[in-house]
């Protein structure tokens, strides 16, 4: 069955829209509470909720809850809490759901929902398939207005002391660090966790006010955070998006590392130490190819997916491996958290500068990217790629011009209204004309679109 709703990530988009309304949120929850209830979860079981710093997330949260009750489970709210908290408490109390009422990196106007199955982890787009077959009809939408918000869950502060403790008591004494939580979820949770292992912590982005979260802060916008780091004479920034999924990293010198670079040197490490199981990383379609040499030259394996951190889980889960994640800054640890985890992968690349005693500078050159080129087209329809003639023949092309030296690839976000098109190679002329090249194949398809 083809999913309507759930995209990359989730249901996501414009509060107040079509989708996420207190309305839908309602009928997604009771739907996601059937399959869980069809799935041998016992009649009351517990459902956590938790939510970033969105002015939308209250009444969303409420309605939620209300949902989650007509469908038969038993909605207990975490408040602002990281989604990573919300999968780690998922976990930890055995619920049979968790619910992130969250957009994430998007803009304070949008809002969205992720769930989260036994263990904390993802749900497949089968279980997401499945959610959207019991969605009661907009006739049956289970009453929110005036229904109780759900009871605050008990012990589940513990988060930020949680992972604090992966490393040593006073580990980061005598050292500086700049973070930007993105006006968001993490406001709170990663500078205490830092400040408890003894660094002197300078903090942007941690006062939200319901409308300013990942506006000019957070991992979308570094700039601040690099500023932050070379002014404060700091060992590296860590900046997060709104729920905490997601890191980037700034070096002593404020040169920004993204995802690849971090899930390169967390590799290489591991490698090193004889602990990367499967000897393989995982990664998505979206990560430079400079990774996979890198690795292979470290005596370990890339395995591609999917964009998305649940296609990562899905297939480190499928070969026995335990690290993988994206560019964007999702990095998954399967020994430390069941999803992507952006303090978790901070403090794992800490753990590298502390055990080498070498700076980010130093460390980050592990990983020699491959020029690389992306351009976003705005679309008003995603017209199926398949059916985009021009678009398709010119990828063909370059695919063999390109050989093994190089690959370009195009796809419609998840989230978003936009045609994603990509482009490396060896060399930076080669990269610009085939975006150029794309571009104008897709302008031909697509041009009643744009």
């Amino acid at each position: 069955m083809k999913r309507q709703y759930f995209g990359t990530d989730g249901v996501r988009g414009p509060y107040g829209g079509p989708v996420i309304n207190e309305d839908f949120a309602a009928r997604l929850a009771c739907a996601a509470a059937r399959r869980a209830i069809a799935a041998g979860a016992p009649a009351g079981s517990a459902a956590l909720i938790g939510r970033d710093t969105r002015a939308s997330g209250p009444s969303l949260v409420a309605a939620v809850a209300a949902g989650l009750r007509t469908g038969g489970l038993s909605p207990l709210s975490l408040g602002v809490t990281p989604t990573p908290a919300v999968a780690r408490a998922v976990k930890a109390r055995a619920a049979r759901l968790g619910v992130a009422v969250t957009a994430s990196h998007n803009p304070s106007e949008d809002n969205g929902i992720k769930f989260f199955d036994t263990g904390g982890l993802k749900l497949s787009d089968a279980d997401e398939a499945d959610i959207e077959s019991r969605l009661p009809g907009p006739g049956e939408t289970p009453d929110w207005r005036g229904a109780p918000l759900p009871p605050e869950a008990e012990g589940e502060d513990s988060y930020a002391a949680d992972l604090a403790a992966l490393l040593p008591p006073g580990a980061l004494g005598g050292w500086r660090i700049a973070v930007d939580a993105a006006n968001g979820a993490t406001a709170g949770t990663t500078p205490a966790a830092l400040r408890s292992l003894g660094a002197e912590v300078f903090s942007i982005g941690v006062s939200p006010d319901g409308a300013n979260i990942n506006a000019g802060v957070g991992s979308e916008h570094p700039e601040r955070l690099a500023r932050e780091v070379v002014a404060r004479g700091a060992r590296l920034g860590v900046a997060h998006d709104g729920d905490g999924d997601r890191c980037v990293l700034c070096d002593e010198t404020g040169a920004v590392l993204d995802g690849d670079e971090i899930l390169t040197i967390l590799a290489l490490d591991a490698l090193r130490r004889g602990e990367l199981d499967a000897r393989t990383l995982v990664v998505t379609v979206q990560s430079n190819l400079g990774v996979d040499a890198a690795v292979a030259a470290a005596g370990g394996r890339v395995e591609r997916t999917d964009i998305g951190d649940r296609h990562v889980l899905a297939r480190l889960i499928a070969v026995g491996a335990t690290l993988g994640g994206e560019s964007s800054g999702h990095v998954v640890n399967l020994k430390v958290s069941p999803t992507g985890d952006g303090l978790a992968a901070a403090l794992g690349v800490i753990e590298v500068m502390r055990a080498t005693n070498r700076p980010l500078s130093e460390l980050r050159r592990v990983l020699r990217k491959f020029p690389q080129g992306t351009r976003n087209l705005r679309v008003a329809e995603k017209i199926p790629l398949a059916e985009c003639r021009a678009l398709t023949a010119e990828i063909a092309a370059l695919e063999r011009e390109l050989g093994t030296g190089g690959r370009v690839m195009a796809r419609y976000s998840g989230t978003e209204p936009k045609l994603r098109l990509l482009a490396e190679a060896g060399d930076e002329t080669v990269v610009m004309s085939a975006l150029n090249r794309l571009e104008k194949a897709a302008k031909r398809d697509l041009a009643p679109a744009l």
